[in-house]
């Protein structure tokens, strides 16, 4: 069994990551999907090098059927409170659906607010014709991490959550959008949903990272949701998630166990229960109350 890493670490840099790739000798990129403070702690306790706050916050904890729905406001909300643990963990928050759609003014903008927040990078999806945000983004001093492949803010117009790059044109414009957010700035570059040989081409002509999720082996790094790894979120089990606990289980059953000590008068015990000193429960009458 793996131990915790000692601590205090040193916190991880935009400029740190983008050196890590594995065929230079570094180790694999490890990022965590989380969006609250306890997840923070437990995440970096954990030792992860990146703490992703994402739009997928929208499915996860808001209960909403796609990512669209989340906001700017609601994701620095997050940040703000993945921050607060202190993680040494690079804090990337996502700009969400419209926030980088509009004027490079408005985008810069939207990308402070999450700085202000305490991200320390933003991630953004999309190819070359993102490339104007993503310099006015950088120009601004913000560190940006792209996403390629299956990009769910595109989720309409992609017709559903699909794989994407799966013939040789489609991953041929994957290579060249990935080139083209490398020399644009990107720090880093999330890769989703793509068939493992076609990560492992872009992976191969990029000297930034890459980070897979359902990308296969070959990437510089991987990134899961908290949720999916802890297997609080149950309802849906896509094919690149592994689950490492079954938290849900445990939690239903640990619930279960407690409202069934209230209704049986178990909950709560004498000792889980505040008393009155001898002297003034014999005051008030109440004769052999425990001191």
């Amino acid at each position: 069994m793996s131990s915790t890493p000692a601590h205090p670490r040193r916190p991880l840099t935009a400029p740190s990551v983008r050196a890590r790739k594995v065929a230079h000798g570094s180790d694999p990129l490890v990022m965590v999907t989380a969006y609250d403070a306890p997840g923070a702690r437990i995440v970096d306790e954990a030792g992860v090098d990146l703490i992703h706050v994402g739009d997928s916050l929208a499915m996860v904890v808001l209960g909403y059927d796609d990512t669209l729905q989340v906001t700017t406001e609601q994701i620095a909300h997050h940040v703000g409170a993945v921050a607060r643990a202190k993680p040494a963990a690079l804090v990337v928050a996502d700009l969400p659906w419209m926030s980088y759609h509009v004027s490079a003014a408005d985008t810069v903008r939207n990308a402070a607010s999450l700085i202000r927040a305490g991200a320390k990078a933003v991630k953004l999806e999309g190819g070359r014709k993102r490339l104007p945000m993503i310099e006015a983004i950088i120009d601004a001093e913000i560190p940006v991490m792209g996403h390629l492949g299956l990009t769910p803010q595109s989720v309409h117009a992609m017709g559903g959550f699909k794989v994407q790059g799966k013939d040789s044109r489609a991953a041929g414009l994957l290579v060249e959008d990935a080139k083209a957010l490398a020399h644009a700035g990107c720090f880093a570059i999330v890769l989703e949903g793509v068939p493992s040989e076609v990560a492992r081409i872009v992976t191969d002509a990029v000297d930034v990272p890459t980070i897979g999720i359902g990308a296969g082996p070959d990437c510089d790094g991987q990134v899961l949701v908290y949720h999916d790894l802890l297997g609080i979120e149950d309802r849906l089990a896509p094919k690149f998630v592994r689950r490492y606990a079954d938290q849900k289980r445990d939690a239903v059953a640990a619930v279960a166990s407690y409202a069934d000590d209230v209704r049986q008068g178990r909950f709560p015990a004498p000792e889980e229960s505040y008393h009155l000193a001898a002297d003034v429960a014999e005051t008030l009458g109440l004769y052999g109350s425990p001191s």
